[in-house]
C-alpha cells in the first residue's frame, strides 16, 4: 500500500483539518462530533440541507457544502455511516427556522441513522424531511442496501435542491423536488481496479488486469458481471443501455449527463467516456442539455467511472444553472 497519509487511524480527522484550513472562507469543521458546516450557517428563514455518509468518497459530501448546495455534511469513518449524534448536532447548527432536508444515499446504515436523527430533531421542534436516493440500476439489492444503491444522482439532487432553498422554496416543496430527481435519474458504474482502504492495507477485491467489473458499487460491492477488458465505446454501451431502458428514456428527451470518476481515473479518460456517451445519446434521439464531467463521488483510489442520466425539464435546468459556490462545484458566483 502506497498512500500519502500518516497513521491510517488518523486519516479522516487529518483530512478534515486540511479541509478546514484550505476552505476557511466556505466551511467550518466541527471535530466533536464531526460535521462540516457552511460558515454563515444558520441562514435564517432558509430551508437547510444536510447530507453525509462514509468518508472515502470525497469530494462527496464535504466538498459540496456552501452557498447554493449543502448547508452541512456529516462524514463517517471510511465507508461507514455517520452516527445519529453527528447528524443531530449538524442539524441544530444549520436550522434557520424553516426546517431541514436530509438527502440520504440508500445504504442501510445511512438510512437507519438519518431516520433516528430525524426523530430526535423533530422531538426538539425541528421540522425534518428526508429524501432517499436510489438510482443505481446495477442491482436491486446489495451487501449494503435494501433496494437500489444511491450513487451519482445524489450529487445532482444536492445541487438542484440547494438552488431551490436559495430561492426560498419551502421544505415540503424542496423535498418533493429531491424525490423528483431520484425518480428521473438512473446510474451505473464500472471498475478497472479495486480500492485500498488505509487501515486494511490491501485491495478490497481481486480484479485481474485483463478484466473489469460492470455495475460496481462505490464501496467495492460486486456488480452485474465481470467481463474482459474492453474499449471505452463498449464500456459506455454496457453502462448506458441499462440506464436508458430502465426509466425508460425516450427519443426527444433532454438529459443532464454526469460522467463521474471513482478516484484514480484521469480526466482524459472521463472525457473519452463522455464523448462516447454523447454519440450514443445522439444516436438514440436523446439531447444532452447539461453535463458534468469529473470525480465528485469517488471510492478512494478505485479506477473506473459511473454514468448518471437525469431527465430534465425547464425547472430542473433553471435550478441546475443557478449559482453555486463550494470547494468542488462552483459557477455563477
Amino acid at each position: 500500500m502506497k498512500k500519502l497519509i500518516n497513521q491510517p487511524e488518523n486519516v479522516v480527522r487529518e483530512q478534515l483539518q486540511g479541509i478546514a484550513l484550505a476552505h476557511a472562507d466556505l466551511v467550518c469543521v466541527n471535530l466533536d462530533p464531526v460535521f462540516i458546516v457552511r460558515t454563515d450557517a444558520p441562514v435564517r428563514g432558509k430551508v437547510a440541507i444536510l447530507s453525509g455518509g462514509g468518508s472515502g468518497h470525497e469530494p462527496m459530501h464535504g466538498g459540496l457544502v456552501g452557498p447554493g448546495m449543502l448547508d452541512a455534511a456529516c462524514p463517517g469513518a471510511i465507508f461507514t455511516s455517520p452516527t445519529p449524534d453527528q447528524i443531530v448536532e449538524a442539524t441544530k447548527a444549520i436550522d434557520g427556522g424553516a426546517g431541514v432536508l436530509y438527502i440520504v444515499k440508500n445504504y442501510t446504515g445511512d438510512v437507519m441513522n438519518f431516520e433516528m436523527a430525524a426523530e430526535l430533531c423533530e422531538a426538539e421542534g425541528i421540522d425534518v424531511e428526508s429524501v432517499v436516493i436510489a438510482d443505481d440500476v446495477a442491482v436491486q439489492d446489495s451487501l449494503y442496501t435494501a433496494g437500489r444503491r444511491g450513487v451519482g444522482a445524489t450529487v445532482l439532487a444536492e445541487k438542484i435542491c440547494g438552488a431551490a432553498t436559495t430561492e426560498g422554496r419551502p421544505l415540503v416543496a424542496v423535498a418533493e423536488l429531491g424525490r423528483k430527481v431520484n425518480a428521473q435519474a438512473r446510474s451505473m458504474g464500472m471498475a478497472l481496479t479495486s480500492c485500498v482502504v488505509p487501515y486494511v492495507g490491501k485491495p478490497t477485491f481481486n480484479l485481474p488486469d485483463d478484466q473489469m467489473e460492470i455495475g460496481i458499487g462505490i464501496h467495492g460491492e460486486p456488480g452485474r458481471r465481470r467481463v474482459p477488458l474492453a474499449p471505452a465505446h463498449d464500456v459506455v454501451e454496457m453502462l448506458a443501455t441499462p440506464i436508458l431502458s430502465d426509466l425508460p428514456f425516450q427519443r426527444g428527451d433532454s438529459v443532464l449527463a454526469f460522467v463521474n470518476g471513482l478516484g484514480a481515473t484521469p480526466l482524459l479518460e472521463l472525457y473519452v467516456v463522455y464523448n462516447e456517451l454523447a454519440k450514443l445519446c445522439h444516436d438514440r434521439g436523446i439531447t444532452i442539455a447539461r453535463n458534468l464531467v469529473g470525480s465528485y463521488m469517488t471510492s478512494l483510489d478505485m479506477a473506473g467511472c459511473s454514468i448518471t442520466l437525469l431527465k430534465l425539464d425547464d425547472d430542473l435546468i433553471h435550478l441546475w444553472d443557478a449559482p453555486v459556490r463550494t470547494a468542488a462545484l462552483r459557477w455563477g458566483i
